[in-house]
């Protein structure tokens, strides 16, 4: 905890920075130059219900729920320094049953600082005092459906209509911030989490909460320059954490960039292996390559080694840009040693690629089937690229490509039933057409990656981050 001699000086420094980053941020290029408020970025302006969706092909009826995404979609005028990852939240869903698609909805999420611009009215709930954005993900936490953001504001409820709620730090029990990528371990049905926050750089925290959504722990683990950890993983007995070269840039700041984290060459880079219930002193931290992971597809233990597959880049953030631009590195697969402290990386597909999903009911264990998005040099997503499904036991990689114009974001499993054997099922996500400026829900069979049904959405869904699948018995 902070002594109140820190506090003090914090909120002394900060006004002093803030005016700085103001100046200086009127020398930046002008919103009209920036690739993430234009062309298939272009935010929406309206809130729309769509009911009775048109559908080529055949909805399965087993599809019970809502497949909901997120991503930023600035309100009003974005400003000079806008970065792609900070613009205001917004949902996407389509609720399907009995082999209908009822309706698609976007909403707001309802913050201060979307009201405090003339948008919709905010809702109630704790803030954290450090800006209340929310854009990242959405999923089930116990029973609700929560909106996610890193390193800021508490989660936000949402209704079953996609409307904000309340935000929530999951009851009073969240005193920090909390991640966007908290995993659940299919076993014991709890949520584990790393969170870090601009303001300790000097610390990070792993979050637990049981499968209702109440938080466990929340242990301070030390680190050094404010590293930027936008996932971790678990297996059976650990909480991995990803301590990578992209920390906090004060630099960035004062030059009155509003996203300040940088590609650090001066960071260590390192995975760490948290006992679940162990302390800070309990880890077994191992040096790997500098590289830059945002996304884990799985992880699991073998042999007294921990296996961790996932999609890396050689660098991100190298530099001043308004959105993730780097080098990709493909699917990799990490195995750490904590006897002898070291992480073996091997390449399983060159291939560019993001958003790797497996068969959510095998997270933590091994594992046959994965998916993810086709991607170029920089994470932009306005290039129609396929999306590939891996099978890990044959090596065997097969695609779908969309076609012309068409452009995927990221595609989530779900199973035909509760107990369906793995892949046994589809995977779905949002497919926008650029030259049409339409969308689509697209669901595909899980396996073999062949179309089942196309969900048209009569506008173009900007790119976005995390979607999920919420199934109608999520509560």
């Amino acid at each position: 905890m902070a002594s109140v001699i820190e506090k003090t000086i914090r909120r002394a420094v900060t006004p002093a920075i803030q005016a700085v980053a103001s100046v200086n941020r009127t020398r930046l290029a002008e919103p009209s130059e920036n690739p993430f408020l234009k062309g298939v970025h272009t935010p929406m302006t309206e809130e729309k219900t769509i009911e009775n969706l048109s559908v080529t092909g055949a909805i399965p009826p087993e599809l019970d729920g809502r497949y909901v995404r997120i991503g930023p979609n600035p309100f009003g005028d974005a400003g000079k320094g806008h970065h792609w990852f900070i613009g205001d939240g917004m949902v996407h869903g389509v609720r399907l049953r009995d082999g209908k698609a009822e309706w698609y909805r976007n909403r707001f999420i309802r913050s201060n600082s979307l009201a405090e611009k003339g948008g919709p009215a905010a809702v109630g709930g704790p803030r954290r005092g450090f800006g209340d954005t929310v854009n990242t993900n959405v999923l089930d936490v116990g029973g609700r459906i929560m909106a996610l953001v890193e390193a800021g504001s508490y989660p936000v409820e949402l209704d079953d209509n996609l409307n904000s709620v309340a935000y929530d730090n999951f009851g009073g029990g969240l005193a920090g911030s909390f991640t966007a990528h908290p995993h659940q371990c299919p076993t014991t049905g709890e949520f584990h989490a790393i969170c870090y926050e601009a303001e300790r750089p000097d610390r990070i925290r792993h979050v637990a909460l049981d499968s209702e959504g109440k938080v466990l722990r929340e242990l301070p683990i030390p680190v050094a320059n404010g590293p930027s950890i936008h996932d971790c993983s678990i297996t059976e007995n650990y909480v991995i954490i990803l301590d990578l070269p992209v920390t906090f840039s004060m630099k960035a700041m004062l030059a009155g960039q509003r996203f300040p984290y940088r590609w650090n060459r001066e960071h260590r880079a390192r995975v760490g292996l948290l006992p679940r219930t162990g302390g800070a002193d309990d880890i077994v931290w191992c040096d790997v390559d500098p590289c830059y992971v945002f996304h884990v597809g799985n992880s699991f233990e073998a042999e007294g080694k921990v296996v961790i597959d996932l999609c890396a880049y050689e660098t991100i953030f190298d530099g001043e840009m308004p959105g993730p631009y780097g080098k990709p590195l493909g699917l990799e697969r990490w195995t750490v040693d904590p006897a002898t402290h070291s992480v073996e990386r091997a390449t399983l597909d060159a291939a560019g690629q993001e958003f790797p999903r497996p068969d959510e009911r095998y997270f933590t264990k091994p594992y046959r089937y994965l998916w993810s998005d086709g991607l170029e040099g920089d994470l932009d997503f306005v290039s129609a690229l396929p999306i590939y499904r891996h099978d890990l036991q044959t090596g065997e990689k097969i695609e779908h490509d969309f076609g012309k114009g068409r452009i995927p974001g990221e595609f989530v499993f779900v199973p035909r039933s509760e107990d369906a054997a793995e892949g046994d099922g589809w995977i779905m996500g949002y497919v926008i057409d650029r030259n049409a400026n339409t969308s689509t829900l697209e669901i595909l069979e899980a396996i073999t990656l062949k179309p089942v049904a196309s969900v048209h959405i009569p506008h173009l869904i900007p790119p976005g981050f995390h979607g999920n699948w919420i199934a109608a018995s999520h509560g």
